[in-house]
């Protein structure tokens, strides 16, 4: 498989090549040249699939030819070691539960297959540097992702006083590991401003070809195929799940009308950088029989905005509850538009964009848990509104991706159900564990004193 670039401006690279270079040289994002679609046949096997052979499936037509096939196994296997359940909220209302990986986000299958990947791509001794911004949870499953594997470091920027307490101990709990160590890999920076400072110092770090020549680079966010692609797992895992219950399979069996096909399903995804959306995209354009998608953002809503007026105008991001979504400017619409052939009435054929304020998130996560038992955080409640509130034809099953565990945002969630959420062992370890906090100014300048280090 060779992979262009979405501008188009240069030449195709193997994935090896695309996962480490991060960027294109001419600035744009690597997309697959192609992407193969599924057989039917496969498709109708994916209820008998476990959530490793679905990943091994939708990721080989990417990797063939670049990693032996016991690798590749066992690259996967390691990766996705949880689990990812479709739970029944309502009628014909399901979450995805992608919080149950060792930082409780759903960058956590990204991160992890990537991490992974290149460990067993990588040749030579001289290490490379992953260079990540975050809005939350990213920075966190990266950290964890890569800590302590060998020929990598890591280099997270956040922006400072924007995150969660409890988003800012995992992606700091790291940084007091002195650098010499087996394990002291890892190094997370406050910035001085928004996550879309954070978002363009790194662009202008691997922009920079006289610091990319002293420190190899590439990136970790979902401007990476490498990060990007493993989110498809999901949207596979997701639809196979909802069609073993409606065969009366295991652990869904009765909460599931026997008509709930695949083609009637409607997925809402929470959206700030757009990688998650993108990826579903990516599974429909390779067979998955999806009806539509609902891209629900909150107040920063540039992308719901371009498909109402066909007009992208990108802006600084507003800080909101919903944290990890506050993005201006989203680096995988430039995906989108390749998707789409710069079209936005074929986008619009297969996206609806909503947005929500947060009075309305606060109302939805204390309604939800009043009514179905259930707790949200904030971006999952997003979504949640936006599969609730879809005004397309009536899917008969309707899915959003819950992608954080409410208690990694417990000062938020507490005080809206009037309970404590019991923390989970992986965060309880993060919040006990030394946080020393490394701040730096939005220069790139500061940027390159770090990575000088």
């Amino acid at each position: 498989m060779r992979f262009i670039t979405t501008r188009g401006q240069a030449p195709p690279v193997s994935f090896k090549t695309a996962v480490f270079r991060g960027l294109a040289p001419d600035g744009g994002l690597y997309v697959p040249e192609t992407i193969e679609r599924w057989p039917a046949a496969e498709l109708s096997r994916l209820p008998r699939r476990t959530l490793t052979e679905i990943g091994l499936r939708v990721l080989r037509p990417f990797t063939r030819g670049e990693l032996d096939a016991t690798v590749f196994e066992a690259v996967v296997a390691a990766a996705l070691d949880f689990e990812i359940p479709l739970v029944p909220i309502e009628p014909d209302v399901y979450a995805l539960e992608l919080f149950h990986g060792p930082t409780l986000a759903f960058k956590d299958v990204g991160a992890r297959v990537m991490a992974r990947l290149m460990a067993s791509l990588h040749e030579g001794d001289a290490p490379l540097t992953v260079l990540v911004a975050t809005s939350g949870d990213t920075g966190g499953a990266v950290a964890h992702a890569f800590h302590g594997v060998p020929f990598t470091r890591v280099v997270v920027l956040y922006p400072d006083g924007r995150i969660s307490p409890t988003q800012e101990a995992q992606l700091t709990m790291f940084n007091g590991e002195a650098a010499g160590e087996a394990c002291g890999n890892v190094r997370a920076y406050a910035v001085a401003g928004s996550f879309d400072d954070c978002h363009r110092l790194t662009r202008e770090a691997f922009g920079d070809a006289e610091l990319r020549d002293r420190v190899p680079m590439t990136s970790a966010n979902s401007v990476n195929v490498g990060r990007l692609l493993p989110q498809m797992i999901y949207y596979f895992h997701a639809v196979a799940q909802l069609a073993a219950a409606a065969g009366d399979s295991a652990p869904l069996a009765g909460r599931v009308p026997r008509d709930a096909g695949p083609d009637r399903v409607v997925f809402c995804t929470p959206s700030g950088n757009f990688g998650n959306l993108t990826a579903g995209l990516m599974a429909r354009r390779a067979g998955l029989p999806v009806a539509h998608f609902v891209a629900a953002t909150n107040i920063n809503d540039v992308v719901p905005e371009y498909l109402e007026t066909g007009r992208f105008q990108p802006r600084g991001s507003v800080q909101t509850i919903a944290n990890a979504m506050d993005v201006g400017h989203p680096s995988n619409f430039e995906r989108m538009l390749w998707l789409y052939g710069q079209s936005v009435d074929a986008m619009r054929a297969d996206i609806a964009g909503v947005r929500y304020a947060d009075d309305q998130v606060r109302d939805t996560i204390k309604r939800t848990f009043e009514r179905c038992g259930y707790l949200l955080d904030p971006h999952s409640a997003i979504a949640y509104l936006g599969i609730t509130g879809w005004s397309g034809p009536r899917p008969r099953a309707g899915i959003f991706l819950a992608t954080a565990h409410p208690a990694k945002f417990a000062e938020i969630v507490e005080p809206i159900v009037g309970r404590s959420i019991p923390k989970p062992r992986p965060l309880a370890e993060a919040l006990a564990r030394p946080r020393p906090i490394l701040r730096i100014g939005a220069t790139l300048d500061a940027v390159k004193e770090t990575l000088a280090g």
